[in-house]
């Protein structure tokens, strides 16, 4: 039996696979974020590591056989949070997230200080990383900033408190802007430019390598052996593609989660960073991959939800399956800012094209439209850069909507799969990848492509009136931007 932890943004998941490549059973624990100031977004490691351990305490109180057979574990997480460790491995601050926009000026002047950063890194220098963050606590915290002895991402922190190691996987490593993508070992000059060195990076390893053992205590806590290995894992979206089965180059797959990730699997480093394309490292040596990342995906129809007192489920029903035409509004899905293909933490989201007769229905289908467009948006930013993409598999919490993948096919012109299990993705992808460390397995025996539940294609009249649409609300964020700079 394998297991996986996915450190997410709003929760823990844990699932077990069997050998067979079975979901067994699903566990998950809540966590809640902290936005003390604008733009900042912040949480408390120990609640990773809490939540983490209450999932797995869920699964052996209800699993006890299976959880008690686990021979791996692979971990997945949120990436970019800087965790700052002080001396006695303990954190020195809240963590600062993925989506926390503080560090826009730091940014700058470090790509002034590094002109090599975007060859080296592969990415533009945006607020989201984690050197951007440590620039920031240099200039504002500098009292913390010399106590730093260790920079840990969440799920390395997690496996710290899981093992005492200080280890991360080539994936996640690729987000701090601190690695040197294509030679997948850390760079001393973009080290240097945050005033960090060698020091304050834990060790690296590929995903599917064994990177820790489970401590003796939780081991027996768990009912587990004592000789649990624990996988390097990865990133939550190349642990996602590890679960998809994306480990041939021109996968694709598209994440409807807090956030939102167009992904597609390369042979190769490309950077695009021009285009605020990321490029990093896929889980497995040898392959990397190619990302869009918007900020506010799911997390819009959320904000929604939020906003009117309805359940998400309840603002969907009304659409129905299908719609047949574009809303009369439409949305701009940046709530905490944008990267691709803005790179700007200051965009914002709007409403536009309200009138007196605009109902509920029109708001909710403009928020599905509007991560549609911003969807397309991505595609043609990885487009650039390789050949076109033609289908995707949906995956995240927005993949349960049957409408939205409908709606995802007629924007973006291209075949939608929603998958098996696509909701747990990353947690599969850690718990493969744990079997992969634990066993020594190929990955293609290991990492298979899920069942496709349903299929979308691209409707020719729709697709018609959603280019039309498309072309209007491309003019919206400059004409927004112009008006709020």
């Amino acid at each position: 039996m394998f297991l996986g932890l996915d450190v997410g943004t709003s929760g823990v998941k844990a699932v077990l696979e069997d050998e067979a490549g079975a979901l067994v059973a699903t566990a998950s624990r809540p966590l809640t974020l902290s936005h003390p100031k604008p733009l900042w977004s912040e949480q408390n490691p120990d609640d990773w590591v809490a939540a983490s351990v209450g999932a797995v305490d869920d699964l052996a109180r209800l699993h006890p056989r299976e959880t008690a057979s686990v021979s791996g574990i692979g971990l997945s997480g949120q990436m970019h949070g800087a965790t700052l460790l002080g001396r006695d491995g303990r954190p020195l601050r809240p963590a600062i997230l993925w989506n926390d926009g503080r560090s826009q000026t730091e940014c700058a002047e470090l790509e002034r200080r590094c002109p090599e950063l975007h060859a080296i890194a592969g990415n533009l220098a945006m607020p989201g990383f984690t050197a951007p963050k440590l620039a920031w606590v240099a200039k504002h915290e500098p009292a913390i900033f010399a106590e730093v002895a260790k920079v840990l991402l969440p799920k390395a922190y997690v496996r710290y408190r899981l093992s005492g190691e200080m280890v991360e996987d080539m994936s996640d490593a690729a987000g701090t802007l601190w690695l040197d993508v294509g030679a997948r070992r850390w760079s001393e000059a973009l080290l240097a430019a945050t005033g960090l060195d060698l020091s304050h990076m834990p060790r690296l390893v590929e995903g599917n390598a064994p990177s820790a053992v489970l401590s003796p205590d939780l081991a027996q806590r768990w009912g587990m052996a004592n000789n649990v290995v624990i996988a390097g894992g990865a990133g939550d979206n190349a642990a996602s593609a590890i679960g998809l089965g994306a480990i041939t180059p021109g996968d694709a797959f598209l994440s409807l989660g807090t956030s939102g990730v167009l992904f597609r699997v390369t042979d190769r480093f490309a950077p695009a960073p021009k285009a605020a394309v990321h490029a990093f490292c896929h889980a497995l040596g040898g392959l990397w991959h190619q990302m869009g990342v918007m900020l506010s995906a799911a997390a819009s129809l959320a904000w929604l939800a939020r906003i009117l007192e309805t359940p998400e489920a309840a603002l969907l029903a009304p659409l129905g399956a299908t719609v047949e035409r574009p809303s009369p509004v439409q949305f701009l899905p940046y709530l905490d800012g944008e990267r691709t293909p803005h790179n700007d933490a200051h965009a914002d989201g709007a409403f536009v094209g309200l009138r007196s007769a605009a109902g509920r229905g029109d708001l909710v289908q403009a928020v599905l439209e509007g991560v549609a467009f911003a969807a397309r948006d991505m595609l043609a930013a990885l487009g650039r850069s390789a050949q076109p993409i033609t289908e995707l598999d949906l995956v995240g919490g927005g993949s349960r909507s049957v409408v939205w993948a409908q709606i995802m096919a007629d924007v973006l012109g291209v075949r939608v799969h929603r998958v098996e299990e696509g909701e747990v993705g990353a947690a599969i992808g850690a718990a493969r990848l744990g079997r992969l460390a634990a066993t020594g397995a190929a990955p293609a025996d290991v990492c298979r492509k899920p069942r496709r539940l349903q299929s979308f294609e691209p409707r020719p009249a729709q697709r018609a009136a959603y280019d039309d649409a498309y072309a209007h609300w491309r003019k919206l964020y400059p004409a927004l931007k112009e008006c709020t700079s």
